[in-house]
C-alpha cells in the first residue's frame, strides 16, 4: 500500500489541519492504549509542541482507501533540546509519541519516519539523538543504546527511621504546586547544567508539576504536592513533588537537590509526615547518599532497576569531544553503524580529561556498534561488562586501555521523560 507521509502544520488553523491534528494525537492515546482526547487535551498537546518547535509527522492511509481519514496510522513527532554530556550542553534530537496501528505494523512505517529523521538531525548538525523506550527491543536496530537507568525505591518511614548523623541546617516548606514552579524550574535549571546525563525538560513540565493539567485525568491535579528546600540563607535549593496514596504512602513523582543537605533534608521530611509509613520514587538518584545516612540501610529497598534514557550517536567526533575523559591515552575505535551516521575508525586521544578525535585509516583496536556506543556514551555501563557480553571487541590490552579512558567514576542521571 502506499501510505501519505505528511508533516503538520501546528499553525494551520484551518477545518482540515484542525482535524488531522485531533487525529494524531488521537492516534497516539490509541497506541498508547489511552482513552480518546477531549479538546482541552488536544489544545494542550499543540500548545506544548507550539512552544517547542516540535516536528509532528505520520502516516496516513490514502484517500478512498477504506479507513482512511484525519487519524493517522503511524505517528511521529521529535524536537531539539539538550543533553548535559559532562563538558557541555549538547544539541539533542529528541523523539517521541512513536506509535503504529495494530492492524498497520511490520510495514516499513516506523522505519521510514526514523530514518528521515536521524537523517534530518544530521544535515541540520544535530550530533546526538535521544528516546525513552517503552519496549526494550526496538531501537537498537537504529542504533540507539540504554545510556541511563531508572531505579525504584521503596523507604520503610514507619518508627524507627533516624539518621546518623544529620541535622538539616536548612528548612522543608510546603508550597502550592502553582507559586512552587518558578522555583521547580530554576532548580532544575541548575541541575541540568551540573548533572552529566540529564535532558532539558520540554514544555508540556510546566503544566505537569505546576498542577495545572493532569495528562492522565484530565483537568487540574488536585493530588499532587509540591515542597521546597531552603538552606541556611533561605534560598531554595531543592524540591519534592508528591501524591499521597493509600495504606499511608507517599509516591515521589519529582525530587532534585542541588546539595546533600537538601538532598537529605527532603527525605526526612516526606519521612516525617504523621503517620507515613511508606515513601517510594521511582528515579532514584544514583548517588543518593539516603541508604548509608540512616540508622538502618535496609529500610531503602531497590524495587526496580530499568533502562531509561536511549542515546543514537551520530556525529561521533563532535559526541566524543563533549563528554569527559578518566585517564589519558590514545586508542583507534572503529563503530559499525549500517545507517552510516556513526560508522567508520576514529583515533580518539584524550588528555586531562579532554578527547580529541579524528578519522583515521589506521586499523580499529576496539570496535563496537552504534548501538553500543550510545550505551558506552555516559558510562552507565563499564566497557570491560560489555566486552565480557562481546559488545566491545578488541584484544584484552586494548579493550582495558579504553576503559580506562572511557569508564567515569561518577554515574549519569536522567529524571526527563518524553
Amino acid at each position: 500500500m502506499d501510505y501519505d507521509f505528511a508533516h503538520l502544520d501546528l499553525h494551520d488553523d484551518s477545518e482540515e489541519a484542525v482535524a488531522r491534528r485531533r487525529g494524531w494525537v488521537g492516534a497516539v492515546l490509541r497506541g498508547f492504549r489511552d482513552p480518546r482526547p477531549d479538546d482541552e487535551l488536544v489544545d494542550k498537546w499543540v500548545a506544548h509542541y507550539r512552544a517547542d518547535e516540535v516536528d509532528v509527522s505520520g502516516a496516513w492511509l490514502p484517500e478512498g482507501e477504506f479507513g482512511a481519514g484525519p487519524m493517522p496510522v503511524a505517528t511521529y513527532a521529535s524536537l531539539d533540546k539538550t543533553l548535559n554530556a559532562g563538558r557541555e550542553l549538547l544539541p539533542l534530537r529528541m523523539i517521541t509519541d512513536v506509535t503504529t496501528s495494530a492492524s498497520h505494523r511490520r510495514q516499513g512505517l516506523l522505519r521510514r519516519l526514523i530514518e528521515d529523521d536521524l537523517a534530518d538531525a544530521v544535515a541540520t548538525g544535530v550530533p546526538m539523538a535521544a528516546l525513552t523506550a517503552s519496549e526494550a527491543t526496538i531501537y537498537g536496530r537504529w542504533g540507539f543504546g540504554p545510556a541511563t537507568f531508572r531505579v525504584g525505591v521503596e523507604v520503610d518511614a514507619s518508627p524507627g527511621f533516624a539518621f546518623r548523623d544529620f541535622t538539616d541546617p536548612g528548612r522543608v516548606e510546603l508550597v502550592e504546586p502553582a507559586d512552587a514552579w518558578p522555583h521547580v524550574k530554576a532548580v532544575f535549571d541548575t541541575f541540568h547544567r551540573r548533572q552529566r546525563g540529564s535532558v532539558e525538560w520540554p514544555a508540556q513540565y510546566e503544566d505537569i508539576h505546576s498542577g495545572s493539567y493532569d495528562f492522565n485525568d484530565g483537568g487540574p491535579n488536585k493530588k499532587i504536592r509540591a515542597a521546597v528546600h531552603l538552606d541556611g540563607t533561605r534560598q531554595v535549593d531543592g524540591f519534592v513533588i508528591f501524591k499521597h496514596g493509600e495504606d499511608y504512602s507517599v509516591r515521589v513523582e519529582e525530587m532534585i537537590a542541588l546539595t546533600t543537605d537538601a538532598q537529605l533534608g527532603l527525605w526526612s521530611f516526606l519521612a516525617s509526615m504523621d503517620r507515613i509509613k511508606k515513601v517510594t520514587f521511582n528515579l532514584f538518584h544514583p548517588d543518593d547518599p539516603l541508604p548509608w545516612a540512616l540508622t538502618d540501610l535496609n529500610r531503602v529497598k531497590t524495587t526496580e532497576v530499568e533502562e531509561f534514557l536511549w542515546l543514537r550517536v551520530l556525529d561521533v567526533p563532535r559526541c566524543l569531544a563533549a563528554r569527559p575523559w578518566a585517564a589519558d591515552g590514545t586508542v583507534v575505535l572503529g563503530v559499525d553503524d549500517p545507517h552510516g551516521h556513526a560508522a567508520g575508525r576514529f583515533e580518539v586521544t584524550t588528555s586531562d580529561g579532554v578527547a580529541t578525535v579524528a578519522a583515521t585509516d589506521r586499523p580499529a583496536e576496539v570496535e563496537v556498534s552504534a548501538e553500543t556506543l550510545g550505551s558506552l556514551y555516559l558510562s552507565a555501563v563499564p566497557a570491560l561488562h560489555l566486552h565480557r557480553a562481546g559488545r566491545v571487541r578488541g584484544d584484552d590490552e586494548a579493550v582495558r586501555r579504553f576503559a580506562a579512558m572511557a569508564d567515569l567514576s561518577e554515574a549519569p542521571y536522567s529524571l526527563t521523560g518524553f
